[in-house]
C-alpha cells in the first residue's frame, strides 16, 4: 500500500477579511418601547371604559326614579342602556387615537434622533 501524503488548502492572509461589524442599533429597544407603551395606554383605556360603563350601569340601576323618566313612551334607563355607551365608546377612541399618535411620533424621533 502506498502513502499518500495529506495536502492542506488555506486561503492567503490577503484574502481574508474581518467580518463587517456594525454598531448595534438601539431599534429593537425603541420598537419593544413602543410596543409596551402601546399596551399600556391599550390597557389604560379598556380600564377607563370598563370603569366608565360600569359607573353608568351602576347609576343607572341604584337610582329607580329614572324609571320615572319617560321620552317617546320609553323610560330613560332603557335609553341610556340602548344608546348611552356610544358616546363612551367614541370619547376612548378618539383619546386611545390620539395617544397612540403621540407614542409613534415620539418613537420615531427617538429613532431618527439615533441615526
Amino acid at each position: 500500500m502506498s502513502a499518500k501524503s495529506r495536502v492542506r488548502v488555506t486561503a492567503s492572509p490577503a484574502t481574508v477579511t474581518a467580518p463587517i461589524r456594525r454598531p448595534l442599533s438601539s431599534e429593537p429597544l425603541y420598537a419593544r418601547g413602543l410596543v409596551r407603551a402601546q399596551l399600556r395606554l391599550a390597557l389604560v383605556c379598556l380600564g377607563g371604559f370598563l370603569l366608565t360603563a360600569g359607573a353608568l350601569t351602576l347609576v343607572l340601576f341604584a337610582v329607580p326614579s329614572l324609571n320615572d323618566i319617560v321620552i317617546a313612551h320609553v323610560p330613560l334607563p332603557w335609553l341610556l342602556h340602548a344608546y348611552g355607551y356610544y358616546p363612551i365608546i367614541v370619547l376612548f377612541a378618539i383619546i386611545y387615537a390620539r395617544s397612540a399618535t403621540r407614542n409613534e411620533n415620539r418613537y420615531r424621533a427617538l429613532r431618527e434622533g439615533d441615526e
